[in-house]
C-alpha cells in the first residue's frame, strides 16, 4: 500500500511539474502572439530552451523561403565532405573575374574585383559570417549541386527542407526563392542537432570552426541581436529577399540562431517572416521583439 502511495505521489508531482512548465511557456507564447498580431505578415517561430525541455512554435510546421539562411546548411554540407577527407579547409580554390557576378551581394567580389585564390576556410567564412553570394555558389559547385546540400541535411534526420537553386538561380526569378524552403521547427531542430553534435555529425575541428564562424556573423544586426545586451553571444544566420517592386511584398526576412545567456545556458530560435507588407525596419523589429521576449523569459522569469 505504501509503495502504491509513493508511486501515485510521484506521478502527481510529475504531472504537476509538466503543467507548470507548460504554463510558463504559455506566457512566452502569448507575448509572441501579441507581437505578431497586428503585423501585416506571415510569421513562423520555433524556440527550444531550458536544455531542450521547452519547445514553442507558431506556424512551426509551415514552409518558409530560406533565402540566405540556406548558407548555414551549405557550410554544414561542405564540412561534411571535409570530415570525409574529400576536401580540406586549407584547399585553394581559384575564382576568376568572370565568376564575380555583379547582380548580387558579395563582399568577396568587392574586395577582390579581379578574382583570386581563396582557401575553403575563407570561402566558408565569407559565406556564413558575411552572407557572400559568390562564395556560396562556389562552395555548392565544389560539392555538387543544391540538391547535394539538401541530401546532406536530410541524412542527419531533418526531412522538412528543400534546396533546388543556388544564389544566382534563386535571385534570377522572384518565384524561385520559394523552392528553397524549410520550416521553423526543422530549422531549430537542425541547430539543435549540429550544436549538441551527439551523433558526431561534425568532427571536433569542424564543429569548433563552424560555430565560431556563426558567432562572427556580421549581417542582420537589427534582428535576433537587435535588442539584446551588447555583450550577448549569438551564433546565427540571416536571410533576406528584398521587396517585390510590383507588389510591394517582402518574400523573406529571416534569422535563425543560438542565443547564449549570462548563466551559461542558451536557447535556440528560428524566426521567418514572409508575405509581408511591412517595411524593412518593421520586419527586422518583429524578429528583434521575439528574440528579446525570449531572452527576458529565460533571464527574468522564475525557472
Amino acid at each position: 500500500m505504501n509503495r502504491l502511495f509513493q508511486l501515485t505521489t510521484l506521478l502527481f508531482l510529475l504531472i504537476t511539474s509538466c503543467k507548470t512548465a507548460n504554463s510558463k511557456t504559455d506566457l512566452l507564447r502569448k507575448k509572441i502572439e501579441q507581437i505578431v498580431s497586428e503585423k501585416n505578415a506571415v510569421v513562423g517561430v520555433s524556440i527550444i530552451g531550458n536544455n531542450g525541455k521547452d519547445t514553442l512554435s507558431l506556424n512551426g510546421d509551415e514552409r518558409f523561403p530560406m533565402q540566405s539562411v540556406f548558407k548555414f546548411h551549405i557550410a554544414l554540407a561542405v564540412l561534411s565532405e571535409i570530415d570525409k577527407g574529400k576536401l580540406s579547409l586549407d584547399q585553394i580554390v581559384e575564382i576568376h573575374k568572370e565568376e564575380l557576378w555583379k547582380g548580387f551581394w558579395s563582399p568577396l567580389r568587392d574586395e577582390n574585383p579581379n578574382g583570386g585564390s581563396f582557401t575553403i576556410e575563407k570561402l566558408i567564412q565569407y559565406t556564413v559570417s558575411h552572407s557572400d553570394n559568390t562564395a556560396c555558389d562556389v562552395l555548392i559547385r565544389l560539392i555538387g549541386t543544391p540538391k547535394t546540400v539538401e541530401k546532406c541535411i536530410k541524412k542527419s534526420g531533418i526531412e522538412e527542407i528543400q534546396i533546388r537553386f543556388n544564389e544566382e538561380e534563386m535571385q534570377a526569378k522572384w518565384e524561385n526563392m520559394f523552392q528553397n524552403w524549410t520550416t521553423p521547427n526543422a530549422s531549430s531542430e537542425t541547430l539543435k542537432l549540429f550544436f549538441e553534435n551527439k551523433n558526431n555529425l561534425l568532427s571536433k575541428s569542424s564543429y569548433d570552426f563552424f560555430w565560431k564562424t556563426n558567432k562572427e556573423t556580421t549581417t542582420a544586426k537589427g534582428r535576433i541581436r537587435g535588442q539584446l545586451p551588447e555583450e550577448t553571444i549569438v551564433a546565427h544566420k540571416s536571410g533576406s529577399s528584398g521587396i517585390n517592386k510590383e507588389t510591394g511584398i517582402t518574400g523573406a526576412v529571416n534569422n535563425i540562431g543560438i542565443v547564449f545567456l549570462p548563466d551559461g545556458t542558451y536557447f535556440i530560435i528560428s524566426v521567418f517572416v514572409t508575405d509581408s507588407k511591412e517595411n524593412s525596419k518593421a520586419n527586422d523589429k518583429i524578429i528583434a521583439d521575439i528574440a528579446k521576449a525570449t531572452y527576458d523569459f529565460y533571464t527574468i522569469q522564475p525557472k
